[in-house]
């Protein structure tokens, strides 16, 4: 079902996802002092509430992020520009002694070393009680990871192979508790990034995880001096690229039916969240199998009575 998904309603997603990503990382850009609501209308009159609280230190080096970011020569796009950006505003931060937010200071770090190995305890209580909860993880995760290879296709010109996304995916899903870990899909912000640094094959997956792994175990004190305005520079920039706008214009000019399906997905997707939009979606897509089925039923009952 997901590969039949129309091309007005993955833009739609894509452009949602955009606005959602961009406005979530305003409050760490702009350094305020607020824990966001979950929705992004909510978070929009939040951010605007206490515009007076903007700390200046933390913009002027979200500022810095930005600035690299978009003036990066395209003729250097080997060495990422988010890389010299997070380089750039660490420098300053420590020379400086500046008082911004960093991974250091809000999450304490980065543990370094793997985790050990550990057994969840199992029993039939147990099971019947995650379930269903887990089924519905496992379905969101799953529609999640497809619409961000989907998103993903779209920007680099491509197909991906969804057998492959969820075995893969439901293999890390079995191992990952086993190290303390949870539940993990596809995510659309990392994979427009990673997209936008150069990313074209399944090659980029495994290097990001390798540069993990080398800062977990080796760089760790560094990535703690990093400040958290760069990251939601970063990720802004992303944002702002991989939304798509020029869809809408040239939807407009294009049937009316596309154009209506491209803003109800975005506005579900923004007002509410990905699940509510993707769960109308699915809704549309079995009502319309059902329909299609009726037609197709009627068809074949005629064309036999009429023989």
């Amino acid at each position: 079902m997901i590969k039949f998904i129309p091309y007005p309603v993955v833009a739609g997603f894509t452009a949602g996802i955009a606005v959602i990503i961009f406005v979530g990382q305003l409050k760490e850009l702009l350094g305020l002092p607020v824990t966001l609501p979950r929705h992004t209308p909510h978070q929009v009159a939040m951010i605007v509430t206490h515009l007076r609280e903007v700390d200046w230190v933390t913009f002027g080096i979200g500022s810095v992020a930005v600035a690299v970011l978009v003036a990066w020569p395209r003729r250097w796009a080997r060495v990422p520009a988010s890389v010299v950006a997070l380089a750039v505003t660490t420098a300053l931060v420590v020379a400086f002694q500046l008082p911004v937010a960093t991974i250091g200071s809000k999450f304490g770090g980065i543990p370094r070393g793997l985790p050990r190995l550990a057994w969840p305890e199992i029993s039939f209580g147990r099971i019947q009680e995650l379930m269903l909860p887990s089924l519905t993880i496992a379905m969101l995760g799953a529609i999640e990871s497809l619409l961000s290879a989907i998103v993903a296709d779209g920007m680099i010109e491509a197909r991906h192979d969804s057998n492959t996304e969820l075995i893969a995916q439901g293999v890390a899903n079995v191992v990952c508790p086993l190290l303390g870990g949870i539940s993990a899909t596809g995510a659309i912000a990392r994979t427009a990034t990673n997209v936008r640094a150069g990313a074209r094959t399944p090659v980029a997956g495994i290097i990001h995880a390798l540069t993990l792994l080398a800062f977990v175990l080796v760089a760790a004190p560094l990535a703690t001096h990093i400040p958290l305005a760069a990251l939601s520079a970063v990720l802004l920039v992303v944002a702002f690229r991989m939304g798509e706008w020029e869809n809408f214009l040239e939807m407009w000019r294009g049937p009316r039916s596309d154009f209506g399906v491209l803003v109800v997905t975005f506005a579900l997707t923004v007002v509410f969240d990905l699940t509510v939009a993707v769960g109308v979606v699915l809704v549309g897509f079995l009502f319309g199998k059902r329909r299609l089925q009726a037609v197709a039923a009627r068809s074949i009952l005629g064309l036999v009575r009429w023989r």
